[in-house]
């Protein structure tokens, strides 16, 4: 029943993010010309070209937080990562010996820590 429930919020994550992908790729770019944008005002000597790299920059800006639904598709992203953890941690199977020997020697250790 574990492994069901894994499989639905992993689907439902996979859903979420497959719906984001378009805002994602969108988020992204803008981000990468605020941060150019930025670099470049830093850089800029004369006014007229930190007055445009500040424009640009805060344009980017408002076009950035716009996409802030984007975010959630980052989230679904992260869930479906911890799904995927979790799912490989559970098919990782102890096997216990049959050996009465190596069971009594394991008890024995466990007595003698205490």
């Amino acid at each position: 029943m574990k492994k069901f429930g894994l499989f639905l919020v992993g689907l439902i994550a996979l859903m979420v993010v497959l719906a984001q992908v378009g805002p994602l790729i969108s988020l992204a770019l803008c981000l990468v010309i605020l941060y150019f944008g930025f670099k470049q005002y830093v850089k800029a000597e004369s006014k007229g070209a930190k007055i445009s790299w500040a424009i640009l920059s805060i344009i980017m800006l408002m076009v950035s937080i716009s996409h802030f639904p984007a975010v959630i598709g980052l989230v679904a992203a992260y869930i479906l990562y911890l799904v995927y953890k979790k799912w490989k941690e559970e098919d990782e199977v102890v096997v216990e010996q049959a050996d009465p020997f190596m069971n009594f020697e394991r008890q024995w250790q466990e007595l003698n820590k205490k």
